[in-house]
């Protein structure tokens, strides 16, 4: 197994008062030349926003781009004419295709957002911009895997425009877990949101991440832990 590690506390960060990003990979003014992808994984943000927090209209094209709140709720709305409110429980999933606009606003004036903000670049360029979401019941990914994201229709998840696939658990302290991938030759980026578990001789904390190149693994919780594991293709060319 080979295996990334990347502790919270290396990641980018940036203070925007309203904003307070942390990031995993290079994003915005943070420039990683070590830190710019995992596969076709390009994106994953940790977004604190503040009460009244706004990311005002811009484009998007060719990303396919899920918002998994923790808590509080975003507002969305986009250009294909898809809106709604996304709070801890929801996932989200966009394909910007041929190019979307959209913004994000807090829902809450004075409660502040929690999120993960991941973008993953597609199989197929340039599709029909396209919006989901959907609420995903907590108690079915306690000491199992709930698959919420993935491109085929048996795993009930929101649909990708790409190989590759997203599933959260919750381990009780001392359960173990296998994460077999769903696509061969695929890596899984798995995020500790919070808890503690090891992955092999690997120990994990709270936000921290390690990218694992291997069919399977097996996870120990050592603490009780919220888990998330975002499967993708690693054949990424520049």
């Amino acid at each position: 197994m080979k295996a990334t590690i990347f502790k919270a506390s290396d990641r980018g960060s940036a203070d925007y008062g309203w904003l307070k990003p942390n990031y995993y990979f290079s994003f915005s003014q943070y420039h990683n030349p070590e830190k710019v992808h995992f596969g076709l994984l390009r994106v994953l943000n940790d977004d604190f926003i503040a009460g009244g927090g706004v990311f005002h209209t811009h484009p998007h094209d060719n990303m396919e781009i899920v918002t998994i709140p923790f808590t509080g709720a975003i507002q969305h709305k986009d250009s294909t004419g898809g809106q709604g409110v996304i709070k801890a429980g929801d996932v989200q999933i966009m394909s910007a295709g041929s190019g979307i606009q959209h913004s994000e606003a807090n829902a809450s004036a004075t409660d502040p957002v929690t999120l993960f903000q991941i973008w993953v670049y597609p199989k197929v360029e340039n599709i029909k911009p396209r919006y989901d979401q959907r609420t995903f019941d907590a108690n079915d990914r306690q000491n199992k895997w709930q698959v919420v994201v993935s491109p085929n229709e048996a795993d009930n998840a929101l649909w990708i425009n790409q190989d590759a696939r997203f599933a959260l658990t919750n381990l009780t302290a001392g359960k173990q877990i296998e994460y077999t991938n769903a696509f061969k030759g695929n890596g899984v980026f798995l995020v500790v949101i919070n808890g503690g578990v090891t992955v092999g001789d690997v120990q994990l904390g709270k936000r921290d991440a390690v990218g694992i190149e291997a069919d399977s693994f097996t996870i120990t919780a050592s603490e009780d832990a919220e888990l998330l594991a975002i499967e993708v293709p690693m054949d990424f060319q520049s």
